[in-house]
This record gives structure tokens, sequence and C-alpha cells, in this order.
């Protein structure tokens, strides 16, 4: 199974695909973790990426996507993947299914995780992070037992500048819009399905292996 999941900051993304790769037994593959590697082990595109990173510039699209290119060509995705983070834009979805059509595959589905603005601003405001050893809280649906300290070490629990209201909100508007899109381009090619994000956990990921045919 090749999929692509898409879906906003606060959707649950990061726990849907940990289900599905772990239900399908392909690799999870996240353009961050791609990026990360390529610049650690110091690869041609790593050194290339870092180029327009350092200068504080967005890296262009051939380049992310040889990044990816590279990534599905390794042994552990012949039998399929989740593309987390990628593509972000029509143009890479377009570079992307020419990239597999060369290799004989294609996208099967494109999972898009729905979610409301104001839930998602009220999920990622309310998290709390711990200082010391980054375990994770929320002021309403995971609190920690004492206020202000963390349950596991007794580190220090915080917000971070990043989850704040203003901050989230921004994030997820700059999503919303780069996104939508990518949304059209995946329902033309009807290949898309959206999955209601605000369910509980379980019921989220049943639906999703209930519209892949599971």
């Amino acid at each position: 199974m090749r999929l692509v999941l898409l879906g906003p900051p606060g959707a649950g993304k990061g726990t849907q695909a940990a289900n599905i790769t772990d239900s399908y037994k392909i690799p999870h593959i996240s353009t961050g973790d791609i990026f990360r590697k390529n610049v650690k082990e110091g690869t041609e595109l790593g050194k290339k990426a870092k180029g327009y990173m350092d200068k504080g510039e967005l890296v262009p699209d051939e380049v992310v996507v040889a990044i990816v290119e590279d990534r599905l060509k390794e042994e552990d995705c012949s039998d399929g993947f989740l593309l987390d983070g990628f593509p972000r834009t029509v143009n890479q979805a377009e570079q992307l299914d020419s990239v597999l059509a060369e290799m004989d595959v294609a996208i099967d589905k494109v999972i898009n995780i729905d979610v409301r603005k104001d839930t998602l601003v009220e999920r990622a405001a309310g998290r709390r992070v711990c200082r010391s050893c980054g375990a994770t809280y929320h002021v309403m649906f995971k609190p920690a037992q004492k206020k202000g300290i963390c349950d596991l070490c007794g580190g220090e629990v915080y917000q971070r500048d990043d989850d704040t209201e203003d901050t989230v909100s921004k994030r997820i508007e700059v999503y919303i819009n780069e996104t939508q899109p990518l949304i059209e381009y995946y329902s033309r090619k009807q290949n898309l399905i959206t999955i209601d994000g605000e369910q509980n956990i379980q019921k989220v990921f049943k639906d999703i292996m209930a519209a892949l045919g599971v």
C-alpha cells in the first residue's frame, strides 16, 4: 500500500501514522526525518538542502523531490510506504507522480485527517511539555498530576512558544491555505479519503482502515 497522509498541526497524524505503518508493515517516511538524515550524513542532496536552509531559504521543490525519490527507491519501500509531510504543494504532487510513474507504481490512497480550526487551536494551545525529559501533557486531556511538574522526572512542565493560541492559529491558517489546492488535486484524481479527525483515536484509526478496505 502506497499512501500519503495529510492533516494540519494537531490533527493526530503522528499517532495514526504509527498505527497505519504497523498494520501494513510499511515504512513511515517523514520528510523532516529524511532531511535531517541527509544533512547529518553529508550526502550531495543533503549538502544542497543545507545550503538553502543555512541562508534561511526554502529548499527548492526539485531538491526536496530528489531526496524523497532516493528514499522511495530503498529496499524497504518495495511493498509500500506512508509519506508524511510530503507533498506540500500541487507542484510537488505532480513531480511525485512523475517519479512514481518511472518506478511503475502509483499512490493508492491519500488520507486527509480533517479537524476544525478551533478544535486544533484548543488542542495545541493546551499542550504542555516537560523541559527535562520531553514528556507531553495537555491541560484538558492529560494534565500533570501536580501542576507544572512532570509525573515522570519531576522536571518543569511548560508551554512552548510555538504552542500559544496566536502562533498555533497562524500556523494552521498557513497549512489550510497551502494544502487546500493539494486536497483538490487528489480529489480530482479520485484517490482522496477524508476522515473525521475529531473522533477518538481508536475511531479515527478504524475509519481509516475501513476506507482502505481493511
